[in-house]
């Protein structure tokens, strides 16, 4: 199954903040590039590491 995710994206001081809202992933980098690459970094690692309880778990909130 293929899920889309969200990605907000806001400059906070120098730098730039992504999060994944139904998932709780944030990542950050100098430009808006670097920190959207570093959330799909990030969001990578996750879908690696955690259960499949975990990952219902956080997107269950979004299926209600």
């Amino acid at each position: 199954m293929v899920q889309q995710n969200t990605a907000i994206v806001e400059r906070q001081d120098d730098m730039y903040v992504a999060l994944c809202p139904e998932l709780d992933i944030a990542s950050q980098g100098h430009t808006v590039t670097e920190a959207r690459d570093n959330l799909i970094e990030a969001l990578g690692l996750f879908f690696e590491a955690a259960s499949e309880t975990e990952v219902d778990r956080r997107y269950a909130p979004r299926r209600n």
